[in-house]
């Protein structure tokens, strides 16, 4: 769920490896101008979703009175929340124009089967994501994840057979400098956050292009592949949180599962979850290629600000030097992609 750039361009969006990328051929060959204040109303709209799904789930993980360090089981309830909402929308879709990007929900066998490979890839993903944000500071998440780009070139050589221009390894190495960096100068460095965060980048990677090979099973409509994508993620994930003793965990040690604040709290983040979608869709369609590059770029400068202020997450001298390299070489990179699309 992320923008409909392609695949290797959404390597640059924070939160695109949490949502599923429309098809990049859904973008129309000349770009319709539309009003300033719309495009600008659209990009806020985009950064606030966006920036709300990373700290509500810090919020959660690591920081509220009603901690819950459980991330397995909090994917899960966000899965099985976002469901609701999707077929919820799909409904009203039905009888208001307004909600009618989405399609009626659907689920055949013999589709899922054939979708299983990339909802494999999209749970670990998922999964691997939470688990680095429990364990890193906001600041340093996108250091800690910032090696999706690095592991897209060479899943995309390997499995495509694609290669990458040299100008675009240029700005991975920038990209992998400040991955470095960072990483050393980070105050409360976690080498089980920084491993999560490695792991999340390649499947990031990975989902990447199994969605590319998926979205011809759907008829190339990244609604019809979500209701799959979701439904069957959240059939995947419950056994392992089930084997990560997590659940007994949970029924044994959580004091406040009685509680609405805290199902509240945990309904309102699975819900800017699923917002994610329709923020992605919205500035797709009413903005350029160009735009999303620099609209995501610059949200990920602003988390990074906003959790050193919230959080109060102390950053050294070296760890902003990589933080801002890591930032850099990402929109770097994503430039470069972009120019060498509309070039062709």
């Amino acid at each position: 769920m992320a923008s409909t750039r392609d695949v290797e361009m959404s390597r640059v969006d924070e939160d695109r490896e949490t949502f599923l990328p429309p098809p990049a051929q859904q973008r129309r060959s000349t770009e319709t101008n539309y009003p300033p204040a719309l495009v600008a109303t659209v990009v806020a709209f985009y950064f606030i979703i966006s920036l709300a799904v990373v700290f509500l789930n810090k919020f959660i993980l690591s920081s509220s009175e009603y901690k819950f360090p459980y991330p397995l089981f909090v994917t899960w309830f966000q899965l099985l929340a976002a469901l609701g909402l999707l077929v919820a929308w799909a409904y009203l879709g039905q009888y208001k124009k307004l909600f009618s990007i989405i399609p009626p929900y659907e689920f055949d066998f013999n589709i899922a089967k054939r979708v299983a490979p990339l909802t494999v890839v999209y749970v670990l993903m998922l999964a691997f994501n939470n688990l680095c944000l429990q364990y890193v500071e906001v600041t340093f998440y996108q250091v800690a994840r910032s090696l999706s780009i690095h592991f897209s070139i060479l899943f995309t050589y390997i499995i495509l057979k694609k290669k990458t221009s040299t100008a675009a390894i240029g700005a991975c190495a920038i990209v992998f400098l400040g991955f470095v960096i960072g990483s050393y100068g980070e105050i409360n460095f976690s080498w089980e956050g920084l491993l999560y965060g490695v792991g999340s980048s390649a499947f990031v990677a990975l989902y990447g292009i199994y969605v590319q090979k998926s979205l011809a099973i759907v008829d190339n409509n990244q609604w019809r592949l979500l209701h799959y994508n979701t439904t069957l993620a959240i059939l995947i994930l419950l056994p392992m949180v089930v084997l990560s003793g997590e659940l007994t965990e949970i029924m044994n040690n959580v004091q406040f599962l009685d509680e609405f604040g805290f199902w509240l709290l945990m309904t309102v983040t699975a819900a800017t979850g699923f917002g994610i979608n329709i923020a992605m869709f919205l500035q797709v369609k009413y903005t350029s290629a160009l735009t999303n590059t620099i609209s995501g770029t610059a949200k990920a400068c602003v988390q990074t600000m906003l959790a050193a202020v919230i959080f109060k997450n102390p950053i050294s001298v070296t760890n902003g030097i990589g933080i801002l390299l890591a930032l850099f070489g990402s929109g770097y990179y994503g430039y470069i992609r972009y120019k060498e699309r509309v070039s062709r």
